[in-house]
């Protein structure tokens, strides 16, 4: 038989916490950066005069996931090549002694995102351009992306709802397997 008391007792504060965290993550207010690698890619190609070239780029993708407005976004780089930023935004190149050269763009605000493409010759690859994101609330979190599917919120909430009663499941599992090793253990002694 199942003690539904002690079931809501240990489920409560578990359900409880993941309740407050998602609170406390969704109204918080401060930015949130994040970066990613959009793609990297080698290019060969022919020039007018029969000889053949090679070309790179990549491209980097930051946003601001926050409710708060972004300032002073640094793109660091090593060396900096021909860049384009879509959608154009004011920015500056600022020269960092001894270090390379940043891209500044003075506020990204909440929910808007940036993509700086690349363009370099070889022997330059991507290893040797970027150098980290940051503005004046701290490190973008650099996400690594990899294509999946995306699947759509109702699926999720009932993933998720699931693995609540899992959990909470599996916890009231335990409890009950340690009680009963508790009372065997006193019936023997």
């Amino acid at each position: 038989m199942v003690n539904w008391q002690l079931f809501a007792t240990v489920t409560v504060p578990i359900v409880t916490l993941f309740v407050g965290v998602w609170v406390n993550r969704r109204f918080e207010s401060r930015p949130i950066l994040l970066s990613h690698w959009g793609h990297v890619s080698s290019f060969n190609y022919q020039k007018g005069d029969g000889t053949t070239g090679v070309v790179n780029t990549h491209t980097i993708v930051i946003r601001n996931a926050g409710r708060r407005a972004a300032t002073n976004v640094r793109l660091h780089h090593t060396y900096l090549p021909d860049f384009n930023i879509w959608p154009p935004v004011q920015y500056q190149v600022e020269t960092v002694p001894n270090s390379g050269q940043d891209i500044i763009i003075p506020t990204l605000v909440p929910d808007e995102q940036l993509t700086i493409s690349y363009l370099y010759f070889p022997p330059t690859t991507y290893a040797n351009v970027n150098a980290g994101v940051k503005s004046d609330h701290g490190f973008a979190t650099q996400i690594p992306v990899l294509l999946q599917r995306q699947y759509p919120g109702w699926f999720n909430w009932t993933v998720a709802t699931l693995m609540i009663v899992g959990i909470a499941a599996l916890v009231y599992g335990l409890f009950e397997l340690f009680t009963f090793f508790v009372h065997a253990s006193a019936k023997i002694s």
